[in-house]
């Protein structure tokens, strides 16, 4: 008997393109506790970098998201995602 072994990469969600800004950045929805970035390079292998949150957005980043939207970006490829609207949001202050 021959086990196969079973392929997550096609049942992998797909972070969906929201916008492409002016300067060619990407901007895309996270997955949900999407922490790495899954955009593609040339050759086809996933970039694997960090999503960080990012707070130095350009005035067309606030036209499109609002005045103060929760944006998170690539450390490699400077890719944007916004968060899922499933998740909830992040940017609440923590107390302890």
């Amino acid at each position: 008997m021959v086990v196969k072994p079973r392929s997550t990469v096609e049942n992998a969600p797909v972070a969906e393109v929201l916008a492409i800004l002016a300067g060619g950045q990407k901007v895309k929805q996270r997955i949900l506790r999407m922490r790495a970035c899954n955009e593609k390079d040339s050759k086809g292998a996933p970039c694997c970098g960090h999503l960080k949150r990012w707070y130095g957005f350009s005035g067309e980043v606030t036209e499109k998201f609002g005045s103060q939207p929760e944006i998170y970006r690539c450390e490699r490829c400077q890719t944007l995602y916004v968060p899922n609207p499933q998740e909830e949001p992040r940017s609440a202050v923590q107390s302890f």
